[in-house]
């Protein structure tokens, strides 16, 4: 596709997503009942394995990875170091630094995250908003990211990622992290 027509899909992408704007989306809050509790300092601690795959808007599978984390806390900050390793052999690290900035509330930066990233923790679910700079051959695209996770139990935890950009959907992530 070229140039032009990318980005001419893209604003009638965004008009659309301004037009549905109205159509609601789940609420941290709506799953506080939810158990069990997650609490992200103590499950974020250690070491953790995650399997993953990126579907394109059409649901195609293009990307398969698994991911190592390795992750500690120090009082309020936490690290989240990880390593991945995607299906075609290529590799690539992000570190990320969370901060709790207050009861369920949560800020994050790494590398290539553009700005902060803002996170909400209510009963067994977690909301990560944020923006990801994301290489797409010589080019970088700043990305809507909103991650939703779900603890299932005391070692794993299902994540499901919406990418978007102008409101356009660009596809989803699906992650499984289990605990070690």
């Amino acid at each position: 596709m070229n140039t032009k027509r990318f980005f001419g899909a893209l604003a009638i992408g965004a008009a659309l997503g301004v037009a549905l704007g109205g159509c609601s989306s789940p609420k941290p809050d709506q799953y506080a009942k939810e158990s069990p509790r997650l609490d992200i300092q103590r499950y974020f601690n250690g070491t953790l394995d995650a399997h993953g795959m990126f579907q394109d808007r059409s649901g195609d599978v293009v990307k398969r990875f698994v991911v190592v984390m390795r992750c500690s806390w120090v009082g309020d900050t936490g690290t989240l170091d990880e390593d991945f390793t995607y299906s075609d052999g290529t590799t690539q690290k992000r570190v990320w630094t969370i901060r709790k900035t207050g009861p369920g509330t949560y800020t994050a930066t790494a590398p290539d995250v553009v700005g902060v990233a803002e996170g909400i923790e209510s009963g067994n679910a977690l909301r990560w908003k944020y923006v990801l700079a994301q290489p797409v051959g010589d080019k970088v695209y700043n990305v809507d990211m909103e991650d939703w996770m779900f603890l299932i139990d005391g070692k794993v935890m299902l994540n499901r990622t919406a990418m978007s950009k102008f409101g356009v959907n660009l596809g989803h992530v699906t992650l499984s992290f289990t605990k070690r």
